[in-house]
């Protein structure tokens, strides 16, 4: 696999901008820390050694190369393009996460520093991040919003039995934006020793470019393996997009190729015109603003009051949406879709009845945009999914979505075990 080029199409330009949007804004105490970061990820993207020892990390620890698999029932079922999906589910965690953090927990030995802190919504990235700590023996604090603890705590066992510290943010709406506010003020006071893991495509900078930087992977490998099943690179390619690391991820392999359309799939939870929903672009409801140190499209008011945010997905409840994204988004480059609750629980159920494959609920956004698109095209199309992550996560959201007896019936025979 290449080493990423220095000036490769996903790299930003003057102080980190992407077009109108990233930047660095970031308080006083934080600039030498940020210094510090942006010298040491420049230092270790020259040098191939450090590229070279990731890639070998990810085969040997995390299971890459993930594979491409042909969904041969759910083509025939839709008629139209071939539809293809790259499998970051089978990654260790079970996510696109690992990717990510076990770059940068290379980055943190070269750095001498002793512990992590991270934020999480859905708790992939926390998962991850515990994982990568026990791994490098750091210590790990994980902030994660009350409501996103709720309804994912299966994720919050898995990160304390890991050694992880973590800590439910009852601030705002509790959900992932608190989550990384309460990191940022962690950091604050603590950065002499402790190293903020980013979990998606935003931030300062260089947190997008260098998130993206591990991520793509992901896309490396899916563009050599179309060609290689195929013959041909894919009509287009779909991900879902929260803050955005899978999508910039798998987009990051395509970006070169005019020929290949990369369509992002945002949240549209109850409906746009709910108003509980966390599409920033697709929607037309999002506004550039600057908050959380870079800017971007946000869904703000008028005024700049950062607006609630709603998804079926904890991943993807996100009030911000990558720079990288929201330039191409500007540029043309990128198409952004949205898909309902409703949508996205029957693409899951589909999915899980035609193929055996259970994919997450943000990644089955992914997959309900696809769906809606690919009897469109002809049957000489490929379509490619990114399968950012797999959906036992999901379970107890997904047996109140489905609204499943049997489920129920097991909760309240178990709860009722635990009785005092």
């Amino acid at each position: 696999m290449t080493i990423p080029a220095e000036r490769s199409p996903w790299a930003p330009g003057r102080e980190g901008y992407y077009g109108d949007f990233g930047g660095a804004f970031t308080p006083e105490v934080l600039h030498e820390t940020f210094a510090e970061l942006r010298t040491a990820f420049d230092d270790a993207r020259r040098d191939p050694a450090f590229w070279e020892s990731y890639v070998a990390l990810m085969s040997t620890y995390a299971g890459r190369s993930t594979p491409v698999t042909y969904c041969d029932n759910l083509t025939r079922a839709f008629g139209g393009a071939r539809i293809f999906v790259k499998r970051e589910d089978l990654n260790h965690t079970g996510a696109h996460k690992a990717n990510n953090v076990m770059g940068q927990g290379l980055l943190v030995q070269r750095m001498g520093k002793r512990r992590v802190i991270a934020e999480t919504g859905a708790g992939q990235h926390g998962v991850a991040t515990a994982t990568m700590a026990a791994r490098f023996g750091l210590a790990c604090t994980i902030y994660m919003g009350e409501e996103d603890v709720a309804r994912q705590h299966p994720n919050v066992f898995w990160m304390k039995q890991l050694g992880a510290e973590v800590i439910a943010v009852t601030d705002g709406t509790r959900t992932l934006k608190d989550a990384i506010n309460a990191a940022l003020r962690d950091w604050a006071e603590s950065m002499d020793d402790t190293h903020y893991v980013m979990g998606t495509v935003c931030g300062p900078h260089p947190f997008p470019e260098m998130v993206t930087y591990f991520q793509s992977i992901i896309g490396q490998e899916a563009r050599a393996q179309m060609l290689d099943a195929t013959g041909e690179l894919p009509r287009r390619v779909y991900a879902c997009v929260g803050g955005g690391s899978n999508a910039s991820g798998i987009f990051a392999g395509f970006l070169d190729d005019p020929s290949v359309e990369l369509v992002g799939v945002e949240a549209a939870g109850k409906g746009i015109d709910s108003g509980m929903h966390a599409a920033r672009l697709a929607g037309g409801k999002g506004r550039p603003g600057v908050a959380q140190g870079y800017k971007t499209v946000f869904l703000q008011n008028e005024e700049g009051l950062m607006q609630d945010t709603y998804s079926v997905a904890a991943g993807l409840d996100y009030i911000g949406v990558g720079p990288m994204l929201a330039d191409l988004h500007q540029r043309g480059r990128v198409r952004f879709e949205s898909a309902t609750d409703a949508e996205v629980v029957e693409a899951l159920r589909l999915t899980m009845r035609s193929e055996g494959i259970i994919p997450a609920l943000e990644s089955s956004h992914a997959f309900a945009g696809a769906f809606r698109e690919v009897s469109s095209l002809s049957s000489a199309d490929s379509v490619l999914i990114n399968q950012s992550g797999r959906g036992d996560k999901d379970i107890f959201t997904v047996a109140d979505a489905l609204d499943d007896n049997d489920w129920k019936d097991f909760i309240q025979r178990k709860s009722a075990g635990y009785e005092r």
